[in-house]
């Protein structure tokens, strides 16, 4: 396995914090980095008996790109990526309730999005 680039250790560091923060506010982690071919989810979670499918946008400074966009990088080929990963995950899980969060950092600030996005 090649080594990690700087920016997939940042990711992976951003993936870390919002673990922890979730889990601080009783959201427990399941599964990380779920792939099929076609789409990633960063974090898979339950809320009591919800599925949480949960995207993790981090940004290093703290200068001027806000969360307005963090979470406009969030676009609707990225939506329709989680929303197939997650389906995959459904079916070998089965299903249940579930949600598409959003968790972005910028510098030392983090924003939780509960519902950022559905899969109507």
């Amino acid at each position: 396995m090649p080594p990690r680039t700087a920016k997939q250790l940042s990711g992976d560091a951003g993936e870390a914090l919002a673990a922890d923060y979730l889990a601080r506010h009783g959201v427990r982690v399941v599964e990380r980095n779920f792939r099929v071919k076609g789409g990633e989810i960063d974090l898979i979670c339950r809320d009591g008996v919800m599925t949480v499918f949960v995207e993790v946008r981090y940004r290093r400074g703290g200068g001027g790109s806000g969360f307005g966009g963090a979470a406009a990088s969030i676009t609707s080929a990225k939506q329709r990526r989680l929303i197939l990963a997650a389906r995959h995950w459904l079916l070998q899980h089965g299903e249940v309730p579930c949600r598409f969060d959003a968790v972005l950092i910028d510098g030392d600030r983090l924003e939780w999005l509960r519902a950022a996005f559905t899969a109507d």
